[in-house]
């Protein structure tokens, strides 16, 4: 039998299939050192299917937007590290990144007045 797909979170909650459920839910959810789960199992599915039934809006909405503009900010530079270009191309992405991050950054602390 093979393994089902990772649930695919959307901007809307959706649901989950009963295999995703099965295959991705702790049988016995466990509190460890202050994280959820169950023994050393990897949680990428289960914190994947909440977040799928939750919807990114909802899930956006509870956190503050700082924090999400910080972990886009890591992935973002994470992924701009591995571009295979020009370093002239390089470089102009890494600006037009910057400065989209500061723009970003802008505007959550003008909402956050």
């Amino acid at each position: 039998m093979t393994q089902p797909s990772l649930p695919q979170p959307q901007l809307e909650p959706k649901g989950i299939t009963f295999d995703q459920y099965v295959e991705f839910t702790p049988q016995k959810l466990e509190l460890s050192n202050g994280y959820m789960g169950y023994g050393g199992q990897d949680n990428l599915g289960f914190h994947l299917s909440v977040l799928t039934n939750m919807g990114l809006l909802k899930a956006a909405q509870h956190i503050n937007l700082a924090l999400w503009i910080e972990a886009l900010d890591c992935v973002f530079r994470e992924k701009l590290a591995k571009v295979n270009a020009e370093p002239e191309v390089a470089e102009a992405m890494l600006n037009r990144f910057n400065q989209a991050m500061l723009d970003l950054e802008a505007v959550i602390e003008y909402l956050a007045e």
